[in-house]
């Protein structure tokens, strides 16, 4: 069902692809925390923004703290959500549909924060209804802290905007700047956004791999057999959502190169969306699987050989982190989705994107290369025990505690001076 501004539905993780959030040890420290947290697309469609906000509030509420999340909402979500959900006025996204842009903040989802009462607002988009949320906590003296989850100044360049991409991170300046705490997802990412003069206090909320969901235990020779390859043949990985922000182009003209060399690597590419067809007309012999969720997903990954990620536009690779944790080596974007993650020749490598021949030259060392392709698989794999999510939330729970304690401090003189005035002649403290 759609629901309308400020309606609600409850739900628990359910079909989300998110499981395993029973945190290891009680924070009671949270257990004061009203938090109202505004999502892009909470649930709309499964990418690893919405995974990561979901697993929050699922460990936020195990830990006692109350949660409200306000999102845009859609007919037939990618998956059931955790917490409470409070449907926002939207609209569809131009030339992406499948996401949707919150307009406004109506007066009846105003109500509705006002009666949660939150002590916390926490954006995790930069859209207009994050940009009136930040203004409605600060209106009424709440603390304001948002989160950095994609790169949206650089998706101008891909849709013949790049003019405006000086005006985006303006926006995002003067937006994050009015937030008492901004999170990014790795320290590659805090130096950007220090770089664009970001006036807050800037922490590092790091993301997590499900390492039971994603393991070489997965991978699958009949599976492989299938889809017509051969034990020996070689298999490059994509995963995303086909649109040309994620480093498409690039994807098929390396791939390309590395069969003009003389290779014959296998592509097996994981995800929908509009430049669905025209990747497919690009790759035509590439076997496309359309989305993919639970085992499906996880049988892709550890039944590949070699995980390739150009995309220059996350703050943080989580596919990639998903395929080290399936035992791949990776081929990446040296850009701030990547370099967290890859150490170049023990878990994969790197390419500087304006030399993207480079990457070429790395798929087909890896595609010739056996022990190359063991190595750097195995250094992956164990890269990825350091990305536990209840560790990875345990920053972002001090974060907001730390909030919460200098709101308390920055309210407490004012509420002593108000009572210290009302008081009447001759009574006070006893001298």
């Amino acid at each position: 069902m759609l629901l309308n501004d400020a309606d609600t539905c409850t739900g628990s993780l359910g079909s989300c692809p998110t499981q395993d959030v029973s945190p290891p040890a009680a924070l009671p420290h949270l257990r004061d925390l009203r938090l109202a947290l505004f999502s892009g697309n909470y649930n709309c469609v499964t990418d690893g923004a919405n995974q990561a906000l979901n697993r929050l509030v699922a460990f936020l509420e195990a830990h006692g703290a109350a949660v409200r999340v306000y999102s845009p909402t859609v007919e037939n979500p990618a998956f059931d959500p955790a917490g409470t959900l409070v449907s926002l006025p939207s609209v569809p996204v131009p030339k992406r549909p499948e996401y949707r842009i919150a307009l406004s903040l109506p007066k009846s989802v105003q109500r509705d924060l006002d009666g949660f009462r939150p002590n916390v607002v926490h954006i995790s988009a930069p859209d207009v209804a994050g940009y009136l949320a930040v203004r409605y906590a600060r209106a009424r003296g709440i603390t304001a802290v948002a989160s950095v989850h994609t790169r949206f100044d650089t998706y101008l360049g891909y849709y013949r905007l790049g003019a405006l991409e000086g005006l985006a991170r303006a926006y995002l300046r003067h937006l994050y700047s009015r937030c008492s705490q901004v999170y990014a997802p790795s320290p590659c990412m805090i130096d950007t956004l220090r770089a664009d003069r970001i006036e807050s206090d800037i922490r590092l909320w790091s993301r997590g791999v499900d390492r039971e969901r994603f393991s070489p235990r997965h991978r699958d020779p009949a599976w492989r057999q299938a889809n017509g390859w051969r034990p020996e043949d070689v298999v490059i990985l994509f995963v995303g959502r086909l649109v040309l922000e994620k480093g498409l182009d690039t994807f098929a003209r390396a791939v390309e190169q590395v069969r003009h060399e003389g290779s014959r690597p296998k592509v097996l590419v994981v995800g929908d969306g509009p430049a669905a067809g025209w990747f497919h007309n690009r790759l035509p012999e590439a076997v496309f699987t359309g989305h993919l969720s639970g085992a499906s997903l996880s049988r892709a990954y550890a039944s590949s050989d070699i995980f390739f990620n150009p995309s220059r536009t996350e703050t943080f690779g989580n596919v990639t982190l998903e395929a080290m944790a399936s035992g791949l080596p990776t081929v990446c974007a040296q850009s701030t989705g990547s370099t967290f993650l890859v150490r170049q020749g023990v878990t994969g490598f790197l390419v500087d994107p304006r030399a993207s021949e480079d990457y070429a030259h790395w798929l087909a060392r890896l595609v010739s290369d056996p022990e190359l392709r063991r190595r750097t698989g195995r250094g992956g794999l164990r890269a990825s025990g350091a990305f536990e999510w209840n560790e990875v939330m345990l920053p972002l729970a001090r974060g907001y505690r730390a909030a919460l304690d200098a709101q308390h401090r920055h309210r407490a003189p004012a509420a002593e001076i108000s009572t210290h005035r009302m008081q009447p002649s001759g009574v006070g403290s006893a001298r």
